[in-house]
This record gives C-alpha cells, structure tokens and sequence, in this order.
C-alpha cells in the first residue's frame, strides 16, 4: 500500500512540474521525436512522424 501512495506522490510531483513549467513559459514538452530535431542527424527509422510525414511525401 505505501508503494502506491509513493508512485501516486512521485507521478503528481511530476506533473505539477510540467505544469510550472508551462506556466512559467517553458514551452511546451518535446516528445522524443521532437526532442531530436535539433540534432545533426536525422530523426530516428521508426518514428512514426517521420512515416506518416513519408507518406505524404510519396503521395504527393
């Protein structure tokens, strides 16, 4: 039961920080897809932005 209570307390100390960033105008939270964008190399195989954005590409 306190295993709970912990993971339940950590996950809400986690989210309050997002929050707190947000408001304190971080910008938004990348996801790993975006987080690579300001890479040299390209994003990663198989990420599925870069397939649907191939898609698209291809169909145009």
């Amino acid at each position: 039961m306190m295993e709970l209570l912990i993971s339940v307390v950590i996950f809400g100390l986690a989210a309050v920080g997002l929050g707190l960033g947000l408001t304190f105008g971080r910008g938004p939270v990348r996801t790993s897809c975006g987080a690579t964008a300001g890479l040299d190399k390209d994003r990663c195989l198989d990420c599925p932005l870069r397939r649907h954005t191939a898609s698209k590409e291809a169909e145009q």
